[in-house]
């Protein structure tokens, strides 16, 4: 599920609000329009395309492709390169075939790790880098929607209630609230068998019984194992791991009410917020599931967001873990001409550690190509 189509696989849900200003956005915007989304989008403060719209947006994008002459091919994978005197020769696919090429580009996502220990074995230089770990919280949506719009919360032309969190408590790590999805879902989304992984997602209606976000802590290189350059890839892999055996080995996820979870205690019984994670969740503890300075960081930052939102700590929240992805543990180094330390290859995108989402990945995609074109134009 984190390969299909749509930048976040198969759950994307179309997040397009960033702080980036660049004159590319406008072009992203009306490709999205022009295929399907919805044209608020154009003017909302915090764009959003569901779910259940990006993927009849993606599906005409590949159309528009393949109408143009390109080529898409499913059920294909990237097991090897071809490099001759530092340069990119062909590339090697799962069926043996070999096509030639001088340009690469590898716009291959943060869950590609078979493709970055491909990159590693044939030199490419990867740096380790910070990112973001956690849990996800889970609220009941119109109870959000009475927080923040008081006795306007059934006015059916408000949307449903966002919010973006961010604390520093004295003695832990910071806490923030990322990928926030009003009336939406907690989601599976693990690449690895035996690993449990949650993301979240909405639907363009945003209609869902709960809303959800993850509450996340970063993470730096002094905290991996060892000075690999994919160390932090076996860090997530760890708690991933921990989060499946806490789940009793059966893809359910690990989860804990917030009540339980700042008394320090194993839930037993859901109250009265019910989660939406498919195949469903284990209750008890989740002190193990994560690193310990992770937990206590969560803990003591819940009841500041609940200064800022009464009712954030509700002690019937749900938190279910874990939240691994947040963004590339590793930095795949490139030149200013977008090139790694082999020539032609590209490396772009939230995979390769230069963006954060749909829209700062989407330009530095259109940076490459526009790289590329200069470079052919002048033949």
């Amino acid at each position: 599920i984190q390969f299909g189509e749509g930048g976040a696989g198969t759950f994307s849900d179309g997040k397009l609000y960033t702080l980036i200003n660049d004159p590319r956005k406008k072009f992203i915007f009306e490709s999205f329009i022009s295929a399907g989304a919805p044209s608020e989008i154009r003017t909302d403060a915090h764009p959003h395309i569901g779910t259940d719209r990006i993927r009849e947006a993606v599906k005409n994008i590949r159309e528009e492709i393949i109408s143009l002459g390109g080529e898409v091919r499913f059920e294909t994978c990237l097991t090897g390169l071809v490099i001759e005197k530092n340069k990119i020769k062909e590339i090697i696919l799962n069926n043996e075939e070999k096509l030639k090429t001088e340009d690469l580009i590898l716009a291959i996502g943060h869950s590609a790790r078979d493709t970055y220990e491909i990159l590693y074995e044939n030199k490419l230089q990867i740096e380790q880098k910070s990112f973001s770990i956690g849990l996800r919280i889970e609220h009941n949506s119109k109870t959000l929607k009475k927080i923040q719009y008081g006795n306007q919360y059934d006015n059916p032309n408000l949307p449903a209630a966002r919010y973006a969190l961010a604390c520093h408590v004295p003695g832990h790590r910071s806490v923030y609230t990322f990928c926030m999805c009003p009336g939406g879902y907690v989601i599976a989304a693990a690449s690895e068998n035996k690993t449990v992984v949650t993301n979240g997602m909405s639907e363009y209606s945003r209609n869902g019984r709960n809303s959800n976000s993850a509450l996340l802590v970063n993470v730096f290189p002094s905290d991996f194992d060892s000075q690999h350059p994919l160390a932090g890839v076996e860090f997530q892999r760890k708690w991933e791991k921990a989060a499946f055996i806490y789940g009793n080995a059966s893809y359910k996820a690990p989860a804990q009410l917030v009540g339980d979870f700042l008394t320090n205690k194993p839930s037993k019984r859901i109250k009265g917020i019910f989660p939406s994670y498919k195949p469903g969740v284990i209750l008890g503890s989740l002190n193990d599931c994560l690193p310990e300075y992770v937990i206590n960081s969560i803990r003591a930052a819940l009841p500041v967001f609940n200064s800022k939102i009464k009712g954030f700590a509700n002690p019937e929240a749900i938190l279910t873990g874990v939240e691994t992805r947040s963004s590339s543990p590793i930095k795949i180094v490139r030149n200013e001409s977008m090139q790694s330390n082999i020539k032609g290859i590209y490396p772009i995108g939230e995979g390769a550690g230069y963006a954060g989402g749909i829209i700062s990945s989407a330009i530095d995609g259109l940076k490459a190509a526009e790289i590329i074109i200069e470079k052919y134009s002048k033949k």
